[in-house]
């Protein structure tokens, strides 16, 4: 059975059918056609059954009637009675059936047919009829309605079953009847079943051209011929369709204008030290019997320049590792306390050099599930940059704390801070507030992107508050669980 599925899944017949306008054209023709097939046999076969009933009826009272004349004529001990006879025979005729009149020896009488009277006849609806009760069955296959009603004799307010009268009535007519409107009710059926089709068509069309002008705007967007919103307000669910695609244009919009900004910023920051150090190799180059001392200065530039190079590559490959997916991630349960402290320790010396303070607040144990090295690297940009940013004799705090989901640290300075309009912009590549001073600060500007690409990857957030002159402090919050995708 599953490998039958698989089969009609790779036919050609499924792959049809997973169309949307498919699926809406047999619904309408399955929407219309059912009902048309319910009608048909439910009205057929309930005239059928009205038919039968109301001739069922109508011979039975006629034969009550004649049952009542069998006894007032003495019929059951003299069958000559013309009266009755002609009663029998226009019966008969009328219904083009047939009657036979039976006594209480189960004796045939009277045969409207004149072929079986003489004749003894014994049935189950007989016999019941003698015990009081009449029958009438209807007979498909012989095309007959066979009714059998008791005669009966009142003595003495008393009835007495005395015989049966058995009336065989032909369904001919009523047959008849029920092929002319069975034929007239297919033709209109017919008739419905190629209106239902030509609507079906019509509205499968028409209710799917909106997602049919949805295409062609995508199609045209991703041939390039236009990079215009598109808008289509036939459906609700076309405007949703239409509303997330012109957020998701927007997206990519940016994400191009970003990547453009990207490539321009890493060719500028790639040859700005490469332009340096050309500057400084074609000076000793063009000049002749270069001082030691001089040629000492030049070297030493040129070599920061290559440190300048080389953290910016660094910094680049640190960013394109913190875009990968959770598979690159080497997550661990790591005692945070520990990691803070190491990485503290280690930026000591900068903190020395700028004469800032380095402070360290853990308030409880936190053990977490972590990449070390990623999340080493963002709260070391985190703190080298709140050092680098600081004024003299300033300070930085790193505050530790958790709750039953989260751990979160905090890294406070009393730094410069940041102007409000620049806040929106500082995780952007290459992005620096004051670019005046970038060269004597340092950095690439890339640090604050691979912070927040780090965060991100474990599930985290980061925040920010900063006030111009006041200092800054930034948030992070990781979950104490790793959550992969």
């Amino acid at each position: 059975m599953v490998r039958l599925w698989e089969k009609l899944k790779r036919g050609k017949f499924y792959k049809s059918f997973r169309s949307l306008r498919i699926r809406v054209f047999c619904l309408i023709i399955l929407t219309g056609i059912i009902p048309c097939i319910v009608l048909h046999f439910g009205i057929l076969e309930r005239y059928l059954n009205n038919a039968v009933a109301v001739r069922t009826s109508e011979v039975q009272t006629q034969v009550r009637i004649i049952a009542d004349h069998l006894i007032t004529y003495n019929y059951l001990l003299d069958s000559s009675s013309d009266i009755v006879n002609a009663e029998l025979s226009q019966l008969s005729n009328l219904y083009d059936g047939r009657v036979l009149i039976i006594d209480s020896n189960m004796k045939i009488i009277k045969d409207t047919y004149a072929v079986s009277e003489g004749k003894t006849i014994i049935s189950e609806d007989i016999i019941k009829c003698f015990k009081g009760g009449g029958a009438s069955n209807h007979l498909q296959e012989t095309r007959y309605i066979e009714i059998i009603v008791p005669i009966e004799e009142k003595i003495d307010d008393k009835a007495r079953i005395v015989g049966v009268m058995l009336t065989s009535v032909s369904t001919d007519s009523i047959l008849s009847s029920y092929e002319y409107i069975k034929n007239r009710a297919l033709l209109l059926e017919i008739l419905a079943m190629v209106v239902i089709f030509g609507i079906a068509f019509f509205m499968s069309r028409k209710m799917l051209k909106p997602f049919e002008k949805i295409t062609d705007a995508i199609n045209e967007v991703k041939n390039g011929f236009t990079d215009e919103e598109i808008s289509v307000t036939d459906y609700k669910e076309t405007e949703q369709i239409g509303d997330a695609f012109n957020q998701m244009l927007g997206r990519m919009k940016v994400l191009d204008d970003s990547r453009q900004e990207f490539v321009s910023n890493v060719s500028h920051e790639l040859k700005t030290p490469l332009a340096s150090m050309k500057v400084l190799a074609d000076s000793l180059i063009t000049q002749e019997d270069v001082p030691a001392e001089l040629y000492r200065e030049f070297m030493t530039d040129i070599a920061e320049e290559i440190d300048r190079e080389n953290k910016i590559i660094t910094d680049l490959l640190s960013l394109v590792k913190m875009t990968r997916t959770s598979a690159d991630m080497n997550v661990e349960t790591m005692d945070i306390n520990s990691i803070l402290e190491l990485m503290l320790k280690r930026l000591g010396p900068i903190a020395t050099k700028a004469n800032v303070k380095l402070i360290f607040e853990s308030r409880r144990p936190v053990n977490a599930e972590v990449d070390e090295v990623k999340l080493t690297l963002a709260l070391s940009n985190l703190v080298e940059n709140a050092i680098k940013y600081n004024i003299e004799g300033g300070w930085v705090k790193v505050v530790l704390d958790a709750d039953h989901q989260y751990f979160f640290v905090d890294v406070s300075d009393s730094g410069i801070g940041i102007p409000q309009e620049a806040i929106v912009h500082i995780y952007e590549r290459f992005y620096r507030v004051d670019k005046s001073h970038s060269k004597e600060i340092g950095g690439t500007g890339l640090g604050l992107a691979i912070t927040r690409n780090a965060v991100l990857m474990h599930r985290g957030s980061i925040t920010v508050q900063s006030e111009e002159g006041k200092g800054t402090t930034f948030k992070v919050k990781i979950p104490l669980t790793y959550i992969s995708q």
